[in-house]
């Protein structure tokens, strides 16, 4: 069997695999908070040293815009690292989870930029996770938006 036989059977196993319900999203995504809370603590902690460092301590603030954006930037970062490298976070690994594009790969730097900027409005407006609820597909709009697909993975063996 050729190397490019089995991309394609890879390719149409992946395109074929169901778009993930929305109790497995939030599951997912509770996972990753936990994870997630220990990133922003730890970049809170640089910030502050730096502040006090260079401010000293009677100077330091609470995070401020560029510091807020900076923690956002730390998040999705951790977020694109995953889903570039394997399709997947440590949440999304658990709960057998894969993010892909249509033909199977893993979404494209575009892509995963894009769905960081949709998805916490998908997740603030609730609209966008409940969308996955009457979509036919079954993809949540930041899915839809970013070209995107959240889906199972078969038990493996």
């Amino acid at each position: 069997m050729s190397a490019e036989s089995v991309s394609t059977a890879v390719t149409s196993h992946y395109a074929a695999l169901p778009a993930a319900p929305l109790w497995r999203r939030l599951a997912a995504l509770v996972y990753d908070g936990l994870l997630l809370i220990a990133l922003g603590f730890a970049y809170s902690g640089i910030i502050l040293t730096v502040q006090v460092q260079f401010f000293g301590a009677r100077e330091a603030q609470p995070l401020g815009g560029p510091g807020l954006a900076g923690l956002w930037l730390c998040l999705s970062l951790y977020y694109i690292w995953c889903w570039r490298r394997a399709g997947q976070t440590l949440g999304m690994k658990t709960w057998r989870l894969r993010l892909q594009r249509p033909d199977g790969s893993p979404p494209t730097w575009r892509q995963a930029w894009l769905r960081c900027l949709l998805a916490p409005l998908s997740l603030v407006s609730v609209v966008g996770y409940l969308w996955c609820l009457w979509s036919r597909s079954g993809d949540c709009l930041h899915d839809l938006g970013s070209g995107t697909r959240l889906v199972v993975l078969p038990k493996s063996r």
